[in-house]
């Protein structure tokens, strides 16, 4: 019988931060949600705004405002700070420094107050940031994860199932890498149901596969958003809520998310999207895929560009 209260702390009350709130809540994935943010009224204004829209759900959630500090009781925190608006032509490792600033004020706190949960970053370069939270909190990298590829597998996920009028659900696609641009799909573990996706398609649609600009398609999803509404929020929330469900819930799934890789791969001293399994200590293991050679490629020039840019950390 579950009688402790799952605790959520979210590290930042922006656009990302509040809406996963409002989806941690509307799922019942926690018992307490716990918002930090340096302005503390605006914390606070969305905490009785989500208290309000919490008092028609079923089951009872209580939602706070706390010093990041205030954190040894927390299962899991959620850091979504940001350094500010891309500009255009930028990319997501532009936000590199003022983020790292940030995190870097951030951790530190936390484990002087006693923190000895799961850390799940949802903050951009989220790799970077991930490999930056691992450092400075010194805790076991099973606890330390990035929301990593997800979000893009479930784009790619999403884009497949509209093509070949199938329930995402139902398909084994998955992307790898850098939440960045170099990610990409990985075509060779690609499936219906066993059958390789390139089959279904051309059975479904009568036409080959582009997987080339699928792969771009999916990869510039999230600017194309950006570009029309200023920010993404929703979709990055749905994935956090995800990842904070299979961790409390001890469910053993797979997910494609950020992990610290210690000879996995073949890599060392760096977090990268891989196949992780996820249990209520976090991840459990990490899925190691035999990539085709091309996809061997592309995942040594992703971990080169996230090693570059973990030695721009401040």
């Amino acid at each position: 019988m579950h009688t402790k209260a799952r605790k959520v702390m979210i590290i930042g009350a922006g656009n990302v931060g509040t809406s996963a709130a409002y989806a941690l809540l509307n799922q019942n994935i926690c018992e307490e949600l716990l918002l930090v943010d340096l302005d503390k009224a605006r914390s606070e204004g969305h905490a009785w705004d989500l208290a309000d829209a919490a008092a028609y759900m079923p089951g009872m959630m209580t939602i706070s405002t706390r010093e990041v500090s205030d954190c040894a009781d927390v299962d899991i925190a959620v850091i979504t700070v940001s350094g500010g608006a891309l500009k255009p032509g930028q990319t997501r490792l532009d936000e590199l420094t003022a983020t790292a600033n940030i995190v870097k004020s951030i951790v530190p706190q936390m484990m002087a107050g006693g923190f000895k949960g799961i850390f799940l970053i949802a903050t951009n370069p989220c790799d970077i940031i991930t490999w930056q939270v691992w450092q400075l909190s010194g805790l076991p990298r099973s606890q330390v994860i990035g929301t990593g590829v997800w979000l893009d597998t479930t784009r790619l996920r999403r884009t497949l199932a509209q093509a070949l009028d199938i329930g995402a659900q139902s398909i084994d696609a998955f992307i790898l890498g850098e939440h960045g641009d170099t990610q990409f799909p990985v075509w060779s573990h690609s499936s219906v149901y066993g059958s390789p996706i390139a089959e279904v398609y051309q059975r479904h649609t009568g036409n080959t596969l582009d997987f080339d600009a699928l792969a771009e398609r999916v990869r510039k999803q999230g600017f194309e958003i950006y570009a029309r509404k200023g920010c993404t929020e929703f979709g990055i929330a749905g994935t956090i809520a995800e990842i904070c469900r299979n961790i409390f819930t001890g469910s053993h799934r797979a997910l494609a998310i950020s992990c610290i890789l210690q000879g996995e791969y073949g890599v060392d001293e760096v977090a990268i999207g891989v196949p992780a399994v996820l249990a209520q200590s976090g991840v459990q293991q990490i899925i190691e895929l035999k990539l085709a050679e091309e996809e061997q490629q592309k995942f040594r020039q992703s971990v080169e560009v996230i090693k570059a840019n973990i030695a721009r950390l401040p």
